[in-house]
């Protein structure tokens, strides 16, 4: 992509409804006079000042001939709405592998700072836990007197039970066990001295860079939220993830898991306190976004994924789309009130610090919109980083929205 004006381009193509939004940002200069070029492999602008180009992915084709809706947004720029042809796979990839995780030796590494967690450890079965309300359906369904009521689900040794946000180990064939100075403790009293005090006192943290990674079940379980740790098999060397990479890469594939499987959209990210911090309304998960933002130069303005486009600011990400709603400061209480008590709402726990990550992510990611797609009606609509990656296309982002 030449680069040599300072010009910005925002092309969104939806796979599902073969359709494309073009966005042609104004010149810094402003008044100079434009010649826009597309055809079905790339996109063309020319000004007085320089020429921007991008190439699409071999997967992606625009329709020149079915142009239509061309308009002047002020402060946007042209706006216009063509016909594509995508055909990048949608095909989710399970945050566990199951067939493979459990045949290899795998190493539990903190994804903050590298440190090994828990080295080889064998997994025979790696199992998905039932949904949060599993028992008060056995209650609704059994006649009897539950029979799971005194027997907790945790994994046996060499078990792995995976959640929505969280995976079960049992830990105690490990030469790994919570440190006292890795478990936050509580002073009961002079004479119980410190013990495990629950839902205080359980945080399982990392010795070398004090991160959370999860929370002590019982004496021979611990549950690590996924967006803390990277499972790897043992002897073989990974790449390093960018931390706000990591995080939006995790969080939007549980979003479309969730959304697949259980049909759900609204969603309340709360902390491991159970206080709410973000709402979202998951909207599309099919969009394919390509950007130019001229000059290296402008890395600056956006820090938080200079990381991603460092190497390559031409690459195409696949996005999700989802409106959001901050609840700190005790904003918007009402609305995560009446979204808590809510049943078609699905309650999403992580880290208190990831999720004041992740709305630091949504708020930067707003800003790389062009200013028309920030809102929608009372949600401000903002996009993320990367979701996942896939063989045949660039990695995924979220594409956020503020309800």
């Amino acid at each position: 992509m030449a680069a040599a004006a300072e010009l910005r381009v925002f092309l969104e193509v939806r796979r599902r409804l073969q359709s494309a939004l073009l966005i042609v940002g104004e010149p810094k200069e402003g008044g100079m006079p434009m010649d826009v070029s597309v055809t079905a492999s790339s996109f063309q602008a020319r000004t007085p000042a320089g020429c921007t180009e991008i190439r699409l992915p071999a997967e992606v084709r625009l329709v020149p001939p079915s142009s239509r809706g061309l308009q002047y947004v002020a402060g946007d720029g042209l706006h216009l709405r063509l016909q594509a042809r995508a055909q990048c796979s949608t095909k989710l990839i399970p945050l566990f592998n199951q067939s493979s995780q459990a045949q290899d030796c795998c190493t539990f590494y903190c994804q903050s700072c590298g440190e090994v967690i828990i080295r080889d450890r064998k997994l025979r079965r790696v199992l998905p836990l039932p949904s949060e309300n599993w028992g008060a359906l056995v209650g609704e369904w059994c006649c009897h007197p539950d029979p799971f009521a005194d027997k907790p689900l945790h994994p046996q040794e060499n078990d792995c039970f995976i959640g929505d946000s969280f995976f079960l180990l049992n830990i105690k064939s490990d030469m790994w066990q919570p440190h006292p100075a890795l478990v936050e403790t509580h002073c009961l009293s002079s004479e119980d001295h410190f013990k495990l005090k629950p839902k205080a006192n359980t945080k399982v943290i990392c010795k070398r860079c004090k991160v959370m990674l999860g929370e002590t079940m019982s004496s021979e379980t611990v549950k690590f939220y996924m967006t803390e740790m990277i499972i790897q098999p043992s002897e073989r060397n990974f790449p390093i993830i960018p931390r706000s990479q990591f995080v939006q890469s995790i969080i939007a594939q549980c979003l479309m898991e969730l959304s697949s499987a259980r049909s759900t959209f609204r969603f309340r990210i709360q902390g491991h306190d159970s206080k709410a911090y973000i709402l979202l309304w998951l909207l599309n998960s099919d969009s394919l976004v390509i950007e130019s933002l001229g000059s290296p130069k402008s890395f600056k303005k956006f820090p938080l994924l200079e990381d991603i486009w460092k190497a390559d600011f031409s690459s195409a990400w696949n996005a999700i789309k989802v409106l959001y709603q901050p609840c700190i400061k005790s904003r918007n209480e009402k609305l995560a009130s009446s979204w808590e008590s809510d049943i078609s709402v699905h309650s999403l726990t992580l880290p208190s610090a990831t999720c004041l990550e992740l709305l630091l992510i949504l708020s930067r990611n707003n800003a790389m919109l062009p200013p028309s797609l920030r809102y929608m009606n009372s949600f401000q609509v903002r996009r993320g980083a990367i979701v996942r990656q896939t063989p045949s296309c660039a990695p995924t982002g979220i594409y956020p929205a503020t309800l």
